[in-house]
């Protein structure tokens, strides 16, 4: 399997659609803080997304441009969505999420994504070992 893009990506399954050609993966504590802070609208264009784990809720504090968020169980269920979060707010934390996926403004409505659609993500390193 060829992979789209040289990081990874996003495929919502229900809809039959890539929410993200280009994903990023925050795993680790710096990461998921810095998330997308001091980057302008332009380095998150269309296709991108950054795929925070674990996390049940984000901000947009320091951020200069608006996001869609998926918030995603265990199971990459999506169980919370936030439609255009402008920046310096606070999303809602939900407990339910094991995941969040932040998305280039207006994604969620392109894509048709809704609460209880189911993604598939693979990052470089999982589709590495499956080449395994």
């Amino acid at each position: 399997m060829v992979l789209p893009v040289p990081q990874g990506y996003a495929f919502n399954r229900t809809r039959q659609c890539y929410v993200a050609t280009d994903l990023r993966l925050a795993a680790t504590h710096w990461s998921r803080f810095r998330g997308l802070m001091g980057r302008g609208a332009g380095d998150f264009g269309a296709g991108k997304a950054l795929w925070i784990v674990p996390c049940h809720g984000v901000h947009t504090l320091a951020m200069r441009f608006p996001i869609d968020v998926l918030y995603l169980d265990r199971n990459k269920v999506v169980v919370h969505l936030e439609q255009t979060l402008k920046p310096w707010r606070v999303a809602p934390v939900r407990m339910a999420a094991a995941s969040v996926l932040e998305l280039p403004e207006g994604t969620l409505r392109s894509t048709g994504t809704i609460l209880g659609d189911v993604l598939d993500i693979a990052t470089e390193e999982a589709i590495k070992a499956a080449a395994v």
